[in-house]
């Protein structure tokens, strides 16, 4: 090792620069691929448009397209349990147990979850365009809570400390476990937000429309937020990866060029003294 002319912590940097810009490079190829499926698929909004679109389409049915609009109760929303004047058509309460329990051999407290308890409630919902009135054009979206993304916003959150007192601190000293805190969220699909949705839009009859999950095996995704905000997104994301990829390699390349000139420095300054 002490023969080495090249510290092992600077090929290790190396090798780990340019191991990371492969890696950041390869998320970057990723990224620009599901981009460009993106940019595939049909944007629409629920309007006359897109009635016209299926009525021209075989079997009034559009396999994969993306629909936006603002989130509407088809009949009474539900109503948030601790906000007042919140409205949802999606509900989600989660009440869990925060507790710590005594690892022996480490010697230390682990903080674990238990007595999760989830509740789920919807109502049937359509999305509209933007300013129209009840009797305007929407689509119905059919089996919501099928549907992947994360497009609930969490309206309440509160972390409630466990009262604990001197029996039950005995016995926790004892068993080795102990309530930490008690944690109550509810997170909705709120009336009025902006959503858009992925998926298989048929024409039911008339001019009434469903957005449903595809039959083609693609998935059904609902984003919380507008198209144009939903691929600048991924369009950021890409970038980040690609400028990851650049940095770690430069990086790489300068810190592989110094060395290589330190070695030939090296040669030259041996040769002149021989």
């Amino acid at each position: 090792m002490g023969d080495l002319p090249v510290s092992p912590l600077v090929l290790i940097g190396v090798g780990s620069s340019f191991a990371f810009s492969g890696l950041f490079y390869h998320l970057y190829k990723g990224k620009k691929e599901e981009l460009k499926k993106l940019k595939e698929i049909p944007i629409f909004k629920p309007d006359q448009h897109l009635v016209k679109v299926l009525k021209a389409s075989p079997h009034r049915r559009l396999q994969y397209v993306a629909v936006e609009g603002l989130v509407q109760a088809d009949g009474e929303s539900l109503a948030s349990q601790f906000v007042p004047r919140c409205y949802g058509v999606i509900q989600k309460i989660a009440v869990e147990e925060q507790w710590k329990f005594w690892n022996s051999l480490t010697k230390t407290w682990n903080s674990r979850t238990i007595n999760r308890k989830e509740t789920s409630n919807s109502v049937p919902f359509s999305l509209v365009s933007p300013g129209a009135f009840i009797n305007d054009l929407y689509v119905k979206v059919q089996n919501p809570l099928e549907a992947s993304g994360c497009y609930l916003d969490r309206v309440y959150f509160k972390r409630s400390r466990a009262e604990k007192g001197l029996a039950d601190m005995v016995m926790n000293g004892i068993l080795g476990e102990e309530p930490v805190a008690m944690e109550v969220s509810e997170e909705l699909l709120r009336v009025g937000s902006t959503l858009t949705g992925y998926g298989e839009v048929v024409l039911e009859g008339g001019q009434v429309m469903r957005l449903q999950a595809p039959q083609d095996g693609r998935k059904f995704i609902l984003v919380p937020t507008d198209h144009r905000s939903f691929m600048d997104r991924h369009e950021k994301s890409a970038s980040m990866w690609k400028m990851l990829s650049a940095v770690t390699g430069i990086t790489g390349a300068a810190i592989l060029t110094k060395v290589i000139c330190g070695l030939v420095g090296n040669q030259d300054g041996k040769s002149k003294k021989a």
